[in-house]
């Protein structure tokens, strides 16, 4: 059933939200912003029709991560729906269930599609089932980094670290040697922890412009031709 979506919340923060607020604006929305206390004064809260304190007393990222609070803000606001963009809680299954109960539209794939398909080593599997072809790539990566290079050599170099959930390019790194490889899944492991609240990792060759972009967790993947236009590639690209 479709529904008239007539206002529109932004569960993000930053360029990803002020885009997301200027393109709401001029389809006619009523836009609403939430915002940290350390964002108090950033340009999307003020981009936004209104905006709202979300995750008070908890740090910048954990504020944006606050499930509860952003539906109780959007209750609070009388939002038709809500948009994730990309990262925080974009890509938690979570987020689109609270939408459902609390009558709110998500923007983006339901519950049950973001189960199956947001954590990236999931959706590996789940497109191997159905034979799409997919790259190399490890599970979730081990703690020990002697195992980890190992499982890398397997793959060949050079190769792609990366969060198996979230997105934006967060919680990814490229790898070109086994120099380099215990320092950049250890960089890719806190970054992911701080954007999405889980650090883990997988390896696998590095993206072509055909894959399926579903893939890793902080995992390895090998370097094979051009990279996809997504924001990881942007984010990544030289």
């Amino acid at each position: 059933m479709h529904r008239t979506i007539g206002s529109l919340l932004v569960a993000n923060r930053g360029e990803i939200a002020v885009r997301i607020i200027r393109a709401a604006r001029e389809l006619g929305l009523r836009t609403v912003a939430i915002f940290s206390e350390e964002d108090r004064v950033a340009r999307h809260r003020f981009t936004a029709h209104e905006s709202y304190l979300v995750g008070a007393g908890r740090a910048p990222i954990e504020a944006y991560l606050d499930l509860d609070d952003v539906i109780r803000v959007a209750r609070r606001a009388r939002v038709d729906a809500i948009h994730p963009g990309y990262g925080f809680l974009a890509a938690k299954p979570e987020l689109a269930a609270a939408c459902a109960e609390a009558g709110i539209a998500f923007v983006g794939p339901r519950a049950e599609v973001l189960r199956a398909l947001g954590d990236k080593l999931a959706a590996r599997a789940l497109a191997q089932t159905v034979g799409v072809p997919v790259l190399p790539a490890t599970g979730p990566l081990p703690r020990d980094h002697a195992q980890a290079k190992d499982l890398a050599a397997a793959i060949g170099y050079p190769l792609m670290v990366k969060a198996s959930r979230g997105g934006g390019g967060r919680g990814l790194r490229v790898v070109e040697s086994a120099a380099e490889l215990s320092e950049l899944i250890e960089t890719a492991r806190r970054e992911a922890r701080a954007a999405f609240g889980r650090a883990t990792s997988r390896s696998r060759s590095w993206a072509t412009s055909t894959e399926t972009w579903s893939i890793c967790s902080s995992a390895i993947a090998r370097f094979s031709g051009g990279i996809r236009s997504s924001s990881s590639g942007r984010r990544r690209r030289p």
